[in-house]
């Protein structure tokens, strides 16, 4: 596809003004710095592939810490890979100091003057992980790189600590000993190596397993800690190994691993060999690492050229640019401008973790940095090897239509890999079919051990007492199933988006939907000695609507869930399901009971659930049927019912709360409430962040960056351009009318919408590919509101 103005070549263009061409803002949003950080809480976001890294320069050094997705200890902790520091002599970044995050290139470049202009260019390679640290000077310069790290000696993880690796949140030392292994180092003459390999004796994975009752099927059970070795090598181009030191940051000791050149030259080129892998012996590992570190082929310049073409792509397939004032002030001064670069910047963080063995953590994701007092740079809120599905979802639906279609594998796989681990369960537990898995659960797909039993450290490491092995005991997390419909719904979205073959993940679809029929059937069984109520329906109990209304009776997002699941699967291509498998799926969605209803406020709204026994939480599940299931919306039936449930539908005040994972702006927006919309929008971009806009802070709440904060973020700022129901594609139905914008966003059946508003009017418009012009809904400018009207 090609950019604007080539699509002046369709006849799908609609030109209604002549407005003159504009330069590509992208530039407009790199970030720039002109003094030094303070700490690592000034650091800038640098990755690709999926390795992420902190950068800043404090002190006259520059610094970055390493990360790497899927490196899960022992604990399921998630470990930083350590911390580089560079020091060039002279010192350069005392004067014309100049640090920038250059989105096209994915790059940071950090320069100053030693009696020349010095550039250091930091950049990770898409396709490999190897970290690249270039350096040019005018002058001659020395340059000296220490890898540093913290795990130098066998650390026992005190009370507080223990948040991340979430199995173990609220245990203490005298109930378990929770330790992070000391790290392994080497150094030859002209390089550093270090690994961390697990203990297989220690792993959190068989202490689950015996504290869940899974004991018996332990060997059938896929454990992706087993023989998991990850580090790296550093290594520089005419560099020598000079010694070793030890030094404290942020009040954590360290030791370090110098390289040094060899003499001053004008340039310098370090590299970082980066290996994760499950290897029989340490080492296989080792050799896996060599070769990597050894290839011929890529060269530096092929591997830049790669990067280049990689970046180039992704930012031609998306972007959204905005404004709300024309007087020339600076553009940062406006507060619309910013929520365009935020967005943009947010998105260039996602693309660091493109292809991950694991996906994007809503809290933090690759981008972590030192947190409180008396913890270590490992240390992160919620855990690191854990995934809560109500936050992760809100990572990666934004990447639908910012057609970042293979970014969403990394998600995908979690719960394909896992899928026999949670069908097990199910099988263990209650003697039938389907996959169950929980709502926050481990990389390999059971319950993590705090939500399974608060009080596992009462017991010690053995089987929960009690005579119901299935039930789930955390008061939050108790009965909550169904947050996996929503990524199952995801991958059909992929398949209607961009017509991708998705059957891989058919049988994990089936298996989770199965889950609820068999379920449910065996639950009212048991309890009134029939399957179903007496229209025929499931009885959804003991279920939850999210975290916050417990032991319901058919519980919204599950009925909403189960009801678009099913009907999508109906819709895939014929080659993907048989006339009989179709007509299995018929019989399930026939049994899925409906929606529950209530009066607030002399007002039909939809409510949270049948029934339910206790109010736990602050979540809004009685507007999931708006999103993300999109049984109410714009152009359907009875809109007025969602409108008047976001009114006088919620509780608690704090349901319409607008941060973190809150999705008020979200719901705002489907429902075309425009100014209600816009004012939630500015309110969630202009969040607290640290230094880098982008790295939003709700630490203790979620963390520092706060993903899933940026996900909704994503997710709003899209919805009020472009919103798709069936074939019909919908422009700007909460936009406000005074606001400029010019986006490219992708729609359901392989389209691609490139707009652009301006002074109030659509000024140009081009759809992809030219048939579905006609399914095109565009916005009629309403006089007497401060928005569009769809």
């Amino acid at each position: 596809m090609r950019t604007w103005p080539a699509f002046g070549l369709f006849s799908a263009v609609l030109s209604l003004t002549a407005a003159a061409a504009e330069p590509n803002p992208l530039d407009s949003y790199n970030v720039v710095w002109t003094a030094q950080s303070e700490d690592s809480g000034g650091s800038m976001p640098c990755g690709g592939g999926d390795v992420g890294c902190n950068v800043w320069v404090q002190d006259g050094d520059m610094l970055f810490y390493v990360s790497r997705s899927g490196t899960f200890d022992e604990n399921n902790t998630m470990l930083k890979l350590g911390r580089v520091r560079l020091k060039l002599m002279p010192n350069p970044f005392d004067k014309d100091f100049r640090q920038e995050l250059k989105l096209k290139q994915g790059c940071v470049e950090i320069s100053g003057n030693a009696g020349g202009a010095v550039r250091i260019r930091i950049w990770v390679e898409v396709f490999r992980p190897v970290i690249h640290v270039d350096v040019q000077s005018d002058e001659p310069v020395s340059v000296e790189a220490d890898y540093e790290n913290w795990r130098t000696a066998d650390r026992q993880l005190s009370k507080a600590e223990r948040m991340a690796c979430t199995d173990f949140l609220e245990t203490t030392p005298e109930q378990f000993k929770v330790v992070t292994r000391a790290d392994r180092f080497e150094q030859g003459e002209s390089e550093v190596l270090w690994h961390h390999r697990n203990d297989n004796s220690d792993l959190v994975f068989d202490k689950i397993v015996t504290q869940q009752h899974m004991g018996s099927v332990r060997e059938r059970l896929w454990n992706p800690q087993k023989d998991l070795a990850f580090g790296g090598l550093m290594r520089g181009d005419e560099m020598y190994f000079k010694g070793k030191s030890e030094g404290k940051y942020l009040g954590v000791e360290f030791g370090a691993w110098r390289l040094a050149s060899e003499a001053p030259a004008k340039e310098h080129r370090l590299k970082i060999f980066l290996h994760t892998a499950q290897s029989p012996t340490l080492d296989e590992w080792k050799r896996g690492l060599r070769r990597l570190a050894d290839a011929a082929s890529p060269s530096d310049s092929e591997a830049w050229r790669k990067n280049a073409a990689w970046w180039r792509d992704f930012w031609d397939r998306s972007h959204i640019y905005c404004r709300s004032k024309r007087d020339g002030s600076p553009p940062e001064s406006d507060p619309v401008w910013r929520i365009g670069r935020d967005y943009q910047l947010f998105r260039y963080m996602l693309g660091c973790n493109a292809y991950g063995e694991y996906p994007s953590k809503f809290n933090g994701s690759l981008f972590t940095f030192d947190g409180p007092a008396g913890t270590t740079p490992d240390f992160r809120f919620w855990g690191g090897g854990s995934f809560t599905a109500q936050n992760q979802r809100l990572v990666y639906w934004p990447m639908l239509k910012s057609g970042d279609f293979d970014m969403m594998t990394p998600q995908f796989e979690l719960y394909r890999r896992a899928l026999r681990n949670a069908e097990l369960r199910t099988e263990v537990y209650w003697g039938h079919a389907g996959a169950s898995f929980t709502e926050h659960h481990p990389s390999f797909g059971l319950a993590i051990g705090r939500v399974y039993d608060p009080n596992w450290g009462k017991y010690g490491l053995q089987p929960r007492p009690g005579d119901d092995p299935g039930r789930l005991l955390n008061p939050w997390c108790e009965d909550q199933y169904d947050t996996v419909l929503e990524f199952c719904l995801m991958i059909l979205d992929v398949q209607r988006f961009s017509g991708r073959d998705v059957s891989k993940y058919l049988p994990l679809i089936e298996s989770c939907v199965a889950f609820f029929d068999e379920h449910y059937q065996y639950q009212n069984l048991k309890r009134t000695g029939g399957r179903f109520d007496e229209e025929g329906h499931l009885v959804i109990y003991p279920g939850t609507a999210c975290e916050t209304y417990k032991l319901a009776v058919n519980p919204t997002p599950t009925v909403a869930g189960l009801r678009t699941v099913l009907s999508r699967m109906f819709e895939l291509p014929e080659e993907y399901a048989s006339a009989e498998r179709r007509k299995k799926w018929a019989a399930m969605l026939d049994r899925v009971p409906p929606l529950s209803y209530r009066e607030m406020a002399g007002r039909k709204t939809i409510a949270p659930a049948k029934s339910w026994q206790r109010i736990n939480n602050l979540e809004f599940p009685q507007l999931y049927p708006v999103f993300p299931y999109g049984i109410y919306g714009l152009g359907k039936p009875d809109l007025q019912t969602a409108v008047d449930t976001w009114r006088f539908g919620a509780d608690k005040p704090g349901q319409k709360r607008n941060f973190c994972w809150y999705q008020s702006g979200i719901f705002c927006a489907r429902l075309g409430l425009t100014e209600e919309s816009a004012k939630l929008l500015l309110e969630r971009y202009g969040q607290h962040s640290r230094r880098f806009p982008a790295l939003w802070d709700n630490r203790v709440f979620c963390e520092c960056p706060d993903v899933d904060h940026g996900g909704v973020a994503m997710i709003h700022l899209q919805e009020s351009l472009l919103q798709s129901d069936g074939r019909t594609i919908r422009l700007l139905p909460a936009w406000p009318k005074d606001w400029d914008v010019d986006f490219k966003l992708h729609a359901p059946y392989n389209t691609v919408v490139r707009c652009k508003f301006s002074d109030g009017e659509m000024t140009e418009l081009a759809v992809e590919p030219e048939s579905r012009a006609a399914d095109v809904a565009r916005p009629e400018l309403d006089s007497t509101t401060k928005g569009t009207r769809p």
